[in-house]
């Protein structure tokens, strides 16, 4: 693979979403509609209205899917870019400030002039996390907003499955990426996301998709079989050049083409938190599957980021962390030759 365009490694296209991180007990859970660990929409007035009775005040950190993939890869060397409608308050601010105070590109963000999204994460103490999330300012970006010059110049667009919600909006975004010679990988995001658009999301992985990356759960739910993850891996990568499906504590597989790679975990002693897993799994691959490393060296990276992040509140790493993985992981300049 060579740096095509050499003016930004990834794009991430998504929610730009404030997340309010919250510890929770099981029984506050029990008073929440909805499965746990999963996410639902929510309006304004619902998430106010659970913010009301939580025991005390939620931490705030940049969030949204994509967001905390861009956000990791950014600090991780990438050059990055993030594509997504912020809001015009304190919080669209904060979002925006703290992207470009990382070294990110701030240019292809969207302003409404309205609240940014936010996205309650009720932790609980086996360490899952329940997601309550109102859009805000990210509901109303349009198909028509997305253009061309969004992704002049850059490499690969890292899209999240939450997007899928906006099926056209999710087309337009494809299209730009596509015609500006891009490589997209995809978030599947949850399973509920997966069982809500089973009816067009097999075509557009087929036609458009390069990875994918799922958990478990959200492959068994988009192939509707129990067959073993590393087949649903495999399965994936028919569709996709690259299936990638996480199994938590227990690692993840990952197959392109014929070959399959199993990645070991990195024991966590204990877990706290596994908001962001996912996404800092998915920043750690990218990271190093855009400076040409093997397959087993971006499951290897992405594994650390992941056992990384569970181990505190929120998926905002410190310094000190990425600084360790530095050194751990040497990945060089991503800068083009």
């Amino acid at each position: 693979m060579s740096f095509i365009h050499p003016t930004c490694d990834l794009i991430g296209v998504g929610n730009p979403i404030v997340d309010l991180l919250a510890r929770v007990d099981d029984a506050f859970l029990e008073t929440v509609e909805g499965a746990k660990g999963g996410m639902v929409l929510v309006d304004a007035a619902g998430l106010d209205s659970l913010l009301a009775r939580l025991p005390e005040s939620p931490t705030l950190a940049p969030g949204g899917s994509a967001g905390n993939t861009t956000f990791a890869a950014t600090r991780l060397g990438l050059r990055c870019r993030y594509l997504g409608k912020t809001g015009s308050d304190a919080t669209g601010v904060f979002y925006r400030d703290r992207f470009k105070g990382i070294g990110g590109d701030p240019g292809a963000f969207k302003i409404a002039h309205q609240a940014n999204g936010r996205c309650l994460s009720l932790i609980t103490p086996d360490s899952e996390r329940t997601l309550r999330t109102c859009l805000g300012a990210a509901v109303t970006f349009l198909p028509e907003e997305v253009e061309a010059a969004d992704f002049t110049g850059a490499r690969h667009a890292h899209i999240e499955g939450y997007l899928l919600f906006n099926p056209d909006l999710f087309r337009a975004v494809l299209a730009a990426a596509k015609a500006a010679g891009c490589t997209v990988s995809l978030d599947l995001a949850s399973f509920e996301v997966v069982e809500a658009t089973r009816s067009f999301l097999p075509e557009l992985l087929a036609s458009s998709v390069d990875i994918v990356f799922a958990n478990e759960e959200e492959a068994a739910a988009y192939f509707q079989n129990d067959a073993p993850p590393a087949e649903h891996a495999r399965a994936f990568a028919r569709i996709c050049s690259i299936g990638a499906v996480k199994v938590g504590k227990d690692g993840a597989f990952i197959a392109q083409g014929d070959s399959l790679h199993r990645v070991l975990p990195v024991a966590v002693e204990r877990p706290v938190d596994t908001t962001g897993a996912g996404d800092l799994w998915a920043a750690g691959f990218l990271a190093a599957y855009l400076r040409d490393r093997p397959i087993p060296d971006c499951g290897a990276l992405a594994s650390a980021m992941g056992a990384a992040v569970v181990q505190q509140i929120g998926s905002d790493l410190p310094d000190a962390i990425y600084a360790d993985l530095a050194a751990s992981f040497p990945l060089g300049s991503s800068t083009a030759p």
